[in-house]
């Protein structure tokens, strides 16, 4: 199975020249380490920055440099702070070219829960529904099973939802999935060493397998 950093590496794989990212709370935070070299690429956080780099070194972190999650970041050399209007402005304006946010659920027809389970305690729902609803692309990056070995994949989720029909494409530790216009999970890829039979066997939801499914490569 991969690694939370390895799904991130894979997501990474997704980044076109060119393209304005915004990378949600938890995995998609590590895809910043991975972006491909020779490609430029602008990463946006809603809290209201352009321009975002990879994860300081320890003992070189500014505590008034940080991403929405409000963990310490970078900044890159032309990048831009602004207040959280113009920030989503753009993300409303559908500026942002791709999105990359976790999940603690997805239906086979590409609705996502990432916002609240009833009963805990909640900060807010942060920009998650905005770019939900305005993203052109959306990949989600999660664990495809919870602690309990129960599937995080499922016909309907269960949790409140953040928006409805609005994944594309999903990344866990078993596989890279996409939704299918008509509803289902469709297995593009496996990770090294998972077989089909197992993939299967942790999907609530329609899974749809057709043909040699490669493995997962991070090269």
């Amino acid at each position: 199975m991969f690694s939370k950093e390895e799904i991130a590496q894979r997501i990474a794989k997704e980044i076109k020249d060119g393209y304005y990212v915004n990378l949600g709370i938890g995995i998609p935070t590590l895809v910043a380490n991975y972006i491909p070299k020779g490609i430029n690429v602008v990463l946006q956080s809603e809290n209201g920055l352009l321009g975002m780099g990879p994860f300081p070194f320890e003992g070189e972190e500014d505590a008034d440099l940080i991403n929405a999650g409000k963990q310490t970041i970078t900044t890159l050399p032309g990048s831009s702070i602004f207040d959280s209007a113009m920030s989503f402005g753009m993300i409303r304006a559908q500026k942002v070219d791709l999105t990359i946010l976790g999940a603690m659920e997805v239906s086979e027809t590409g609705d996502i829960a990432n916002w609240k389970i009833p009963g805990k305690m909640v900060k807010g729902m942060g920009g998650a529904m905005d770019l939900v609803a305005s993203a052109k692309n959306i990949i989600v990056a999660m664990q495809h099973i919870n602690k309990a070995g129960e599937s995080k994949l499922l016909p309907k989720c269960t949790l409140p939802l953040t928006g409805v029909k609005c994944i594309k494409k999903i990344v866990t530790e078993l596989a890279v999935l996409d939704i299918l216009p008509e509803g289902g999970f469709k297995l593009l890829e496996r990770a090294p060493g998972v077989s089909i039979e197992f993939i299967q066997q942790s999907t609530a939801g329609r899974l749809v397998v057709e043909g040699e499914i490669p493995e997962m490569r991070l090269d």
